[in-house]
């Protein structure tokens, strides 16, 4: 499955990510690669989350990311 994330430059000088079709599924990372494998597994998490409760499932057999 494919997940669309937005990236953008922070105040603070970190780079943010968010997944919006995962509500509250965003993080942050000091670079690119960093940010990349932080979403990744928000993302991943997040969907762990989701099975263990009463909220809309996603299959996923192979998590992409498009920016």
């Amino acid at each position: 499955m494919k997940f669309l994330i937005t990236i953008q430059q922070g105040e603070d000088g970190m780079i943010l990510a968010e997944c919006p079709a995962l509500p509250g599924c965003m993080t942050q990372g000091k670079n690119r690669d960093e940010v990349m494998t932080n979403i990744r597994e928000a993302i991943e998490l997040s969907i762990e989350t989701r099975r263990g409760r009463a909220l809309p499932q996603f299959e996923v057999t192979e998590l992409d990311i498009a920016v």
